[in-house]
C-alpha cells in the first residue's frame, strides 16, 4: 500500500509520511470503537465533559509547537497564532448546553403514564476533517460527539496528518480511552469500504462537492447519517448606506486571510454603484499592503497556499477571467515571493460577470471578484446565482433591510456588518451544493444523537 505524504507548502519538502491502515486493521479499529461505545455512554455526562475539556487543555499546553506545525503543514503565518480561541469557545459552549440539550423532554409523568423523549448517542461517529482549519473543524464535531456518548474515529486530511495525531495524543493523555477516540490514516478505497459496510453510525465530512458525492455513494443503502459541508462561494453585498471603511477592511480580510482558504471566506463582492469606485480603490490599497512570504517570517501577512495544485486552480481561474475581459487590479510584481507554485500573489478582479469560473466555482484562494450593482434586487439575484449556499454578508446601517434581504438569499448564515465567522450558539449549516446537516448550537448535538421515545404505562387497564 502506497504511503501518504504530507508535502509542506513552505519549501515543497516531504514533511511527514504515514502508511495507511490495511483493510483488516481499519475494520478492526472500527470494531474497537463500536465495542467501546456503550461503556463510554454509560459514564456520567459530567465526566465525559470533563475529559473532553481536559483533552483540549492538553492541546493548549503545547500550542506554540502546534502553531509551528500548522505553518509547515498548511502555510498559515505563525504571527496569527493557532485556532485556540475558537477551539476553547466552541468546546466550552457545547459543554455548557449539553445537560439541557440532552436531557429527556417529559410529555407526561402521572400515576398512569410516564412518557418522554430522550436523546441517545448514535454510536460510532466518523470524522473526515479538512486541512484549512484543522483543529477548529474537527472540534466542531469531536466535542459534541464525545460529550453525547459516542465513540469517534478521526481521519484527517493528508495535508494535516500531524493534527489528527496531536488531537489523539492530547485526548488520550487527558484520560479519554484509546478506543473511544482513534485517529486513523486511510486511503480512499478503505474509507469507502468502511462506509459501505456500515462500520459507522454517522459520518461528518468537510471538503469538496466531489468528496461529499463519493461519501453519499459509498453510504447508499446503509442509511448511515451524514453531515456534509462541501464548500462555498460566499458573497458580500455593500449597500448604499454601508460604512465603507468597515466594509473594505472586513471583506478584504475575509477574502485574503489564510490565503483565502476559509470555508466561509469572501469570494465575490457586489457593491452599490454609489460606493463602487471608492470601494474598489480602498480594496486595492488594502490588498497591496499585504506581504506574501515565508510563514515563519513575522512580517508575512500572507503565506503560501497549502499545496501548489490549489494555487494552480486559482491561477487558472484568474487567467481565464482576464482572457474573457476581466481586469486584474493587483500587480503581481508587488509580491515578489510569488514563485508560480504554492506562493501566490493576491488578486482583485473587476469587469467580471457570472460567465466566469472565478465568480461561480469555488476558488479557495486569495482572489476576489467585485461587481457593481444598482440595488438590492440585483444584488439578491446575483448572490443567489450560485450552486453554493454557506454564508452571505450584508453591509448596511439598516438591520431591518438586512433581515429582509437575508430572507431572500439561499444560504445557511446571514451576516450583517461582519463575515467569515462562526458563532457556536448558531448552527453552522448550508444549502444547495454546500451540503446538508449542521454542527454547533444545540442542533449540533442532534446530529450526533437520535431521538428515542419512552411510553411507560404504569397500569394494566
Amino acid at each position: 500500500m502506497k504511503p501518504i505524504q504530507l508535502i509542506s507548502p513552505v519549501d515543497g519538502s516531504v514533511w511527514l509520511e504515514r502508511q495507511p491502515l490495511s483493510r483488516e486493521d481499519a475494520f478492526a479499529a472500527a470494531a474497537r470503537a463500536k465495542a467501546a461505545q456503550k461503556a463510554w455512554a454509560a459514564r456520567p455526562l459530567e465526566e465525559r465533559i470533563a475529559l473532553v475539556k481536559a483533552g483540549v487543555a492538553k492541546l493548549m499546553d503545547i500550542k506554540d509547537t502546534l502553531v509551528e506545525e500548522l505553518a509547515w503543514q498548511m502555510g498559515r503565518p505563525t504571527r496569527f497564532g493557532g485556532e485556540w480561541g475558537g477551539v476553547n469557545d466552541r468546546t466550552n459552549y457545547m459543554s455548557d448546553i449539553a445537560a439541557e440539550t440532552l436531557a429527556p423532554k417529559m410529555v407526561e409523568d402521572s400515576d398512569r403514564f410516564t412518557r418522554y423523549l430522550a436523546r441517545e448517542a448514535v454510536g460510532v461517529v466518523f470524522i473526515i476533517a479538512p486541512w484549512n482549519y484543522p483543529y477548529l473543524t474537527t472540534i466542531n464535531t469531536l466535542a459534541p460527539a464525545l460529550i453525547a456518548g459516542n465513540t469517534v474515529v478521526l481521519k484527517h486530511a493528508s495535508q494535516t496528518l500531524k493534527v489528527g495525531e496531536r488531537l489523539a495524543e492530547a485526548f488520550h493523555a487527558a484520560g479519554v480511552p484509546e478506543d473511544v477516540f482513534q485517529n486513523v490514516v486511510l486511503d480512499h478505497a478503505t474509507t469507502e469500504a468502511l462506509i459501505g459496510a456500515r462500520a459507522f453510525n454517522f459520518i461528518n465530512f468537510t471538503g469538496s462537492v466531489g468528496g461529499g458525492a463519493a461519501i453519499e455513494k459509498a453510504a447508499a443503502g446503509t442509511f448511515t447519517g451524514t453531515g456534509l459541508e462541501l464548500g462555498g462561494k460566499d458573497p458580500g453585498y455593500v449597500r448604499h448606506d454601508a460604512d465603507l471603511d468597515a466594509a473594505v477592511d472586513s471583506l478584504m480580510d475575509g477574502a485574503m486571510y489564510n490565503a483565502g482558504q476559509c470555508c466561509c471566506g469572501i469570494e465575490r463582492v457586489y457593491v452599490h454603484a454609489s460606493l463602487y469606485d471608492a470601494f474598489v480603490e480602498k480594496a486595492v490599497a488594502w490588498v497591496n499592503a499585504l506581504k506574501l512570504g515565508n510563514p515563519f517570517d513575522q512580517g508575512s501577512t500572507l503565506g503560501p497556499m497549502a499545496n501548489k495544485r490549489f494555487a494552480a486552480t486559482v491561477r487558472s481561474q484568474i487567467a481565464e477571467a482576464v482572457a474573457a475581459g476581466a481586469k486584474a487590479l493587483i500587480d503581481p510584481a508587488n509580491f515578489p515571493a510569488d514563485d508560480g507554485g504554492a506562493y501566490l500573489a493576491p488578486q482583485i478582479l473587476v469587469n467580471v460577470d457570472h460567465s466566469m469560473r472565478v465568480m461561480m466555482e469555488e476558488s479557495f484562494g486569495p482572489v476576489v471578484g467585485i461587481m457593481k450593482v444598482s440595488g438590492d434586487d440585483e444584488a439578491i439575484k446575483l448572490m443567489n446565482d450560485s450552486p453554493y449556499g454557506l454564508t452571505a454578508s450584508i453591509w448596511t446601517a439598516d438591520a431591518d433591510a438586512a433581515a429582509e434581504i437575508g430572507a431572500q438569499i439561499e444560504t445557511g448564515t446571514i451576516f450583517m456588518n461582519r463575515c467569515d465567522y462562526l458563532d457556536p450558539a448558531l448552527c453552522w449549516t448550508g444549502c444547495k451544493d454546500t451540503g446538508r446537516g449542521g454542527s454547533l448550537s444545540f442542533l449540533g448535538f442532534y446530529s450526533v444523537t437520535r431521538p428515542k421515545s419512552y411510553h411507560l404505562k404504569k397500569v394494566t387497564k
